[in-house]
């Protein structure tokens, strides 16, 4: 993995950087549904140099094998320059041209990578204000920096973003309880845990209880609020990205009902909506946003 410093070594022209933020992400095509065939030719570029730089920074929180922390720095430094200098890493040489013709603020691209520090630091969350201020770094800001791509700089517009984002990445942490917990993080706030009555020692043992189940069937009842105060946005939206925006929310909706089903088990399998059942979605999300025209 390329750090920022490491870069250094060569210079990027724009058009090398929007190249390397393509193959990377059409190589992650599944994880990042914006990225599509749905999308204005004139907006992929755009679109890819925002994934990548978000891939990016999620690989040296997680994936980096030298000092974390001391990489992050690097790439703040980098973001910075974005606003103001020369970037050298190739991904920031592109989004420094995607940041300059749609005025997307620093702030976003800071907090991206403020979560990933946070990653550093804590792997326990005892109560879900200081899991939604995680959320407020992780997800949020992706969501923001996407309505900018495509001209909506409103605060209600990003209001309802974050209703959305924030319902995604609790949906993505109760997908994936088992993994995270193998990675040495615990997304479930402490506070619901010692509610329902399920130890972390329970965990660990991958005991599925009762009171598992019922606190798993509270935390994605928490994520459907999140999810229906966010479908307004769909309707406020235009163009192709109002199907992706759907897309987000109903294929996230769903996977919250593939967790139900397994009568909210994700400690022996986690949920997942089959490539069929996606396409499934996508085909009949398309229509009625045709037939009832703005609505979902």
């Amino acid at each position: 993995m390329e750090t920022v410093l490491q870069a250094q070594a060569r210079r990027y022209t724009a058009e090398e950087g929007y190249a390397l933020c393509a193959q990377l992400a059409e190589g992650h095509y599944e994880n990042f549904t914006v990225a599509s065939w749905l999308l204005p030719k004139e907006k992929r570029r755009h679109v890819y140099a925002v994934y990548a730089f978000c891939r990016y920074v999620d690989d040296l929180g997680d994936r980096y094998e030298g000092d974390r922390l001391a990489a992050l720095d690097d790439l703040e430094r980098g973001v910075r320059l974005c606003y103001g200098g020369a970037p050298v890493h190739p991904y920031l040489v592109a989004l420094q041209q995607t940041i300059r013709e749609h005025d997307i603020p620093i702030e976003p691209f800071l907090k991206l990578v403020e979560a990933n520090r946070i990653d550093q630091r804590t792997k326990r969350y005892p109560d879900y204000e200081a899991l939604e201020y995680y959320c407020q770094h992780s997800a949020n800001p992706v969501g923001r920096i996407v309505l900018h791509l495509f001209g909506y700089r409103d605060a209600h517009r990003q209001m309802l973003s974050d209703y959305t984002c924030t319902a995604l990445q609790l949906t993505n942490f109760w997908q994936d309880v088992r993994r995270d917990y193998e990675m040495g993080r615990i997304y479930i706030p402490l506070e619901d845990m010692e509610r329902f009555g399920y130890s972390e020692a329970m965990l660990a043992g991958r005991k599925f209880t009762p009171a598992f189940r019922d606190m798993m069937a509270f935390e994605v009842g928490r994520a459907r609020v999140l999810f229906h105060r966010g479908l307004e946005l769909v309707s406020t939206l235009d163009g192709r990205i109002r199907l992706d925006a759907a897309l987000f929310s109903l294929g996230g909706m769903r996977v919250l009902d593939a967790i139900e089903r397994q009568r909210f088990d994700v400690l022996s399998k986690r949920p997942v909506l089959s490539k069929r059942a996606k396409i499934g979605l996508m085909i009949r999300t398309a229509l009625k946003l045709r037939i009832r025209g703005r609505a979902l």
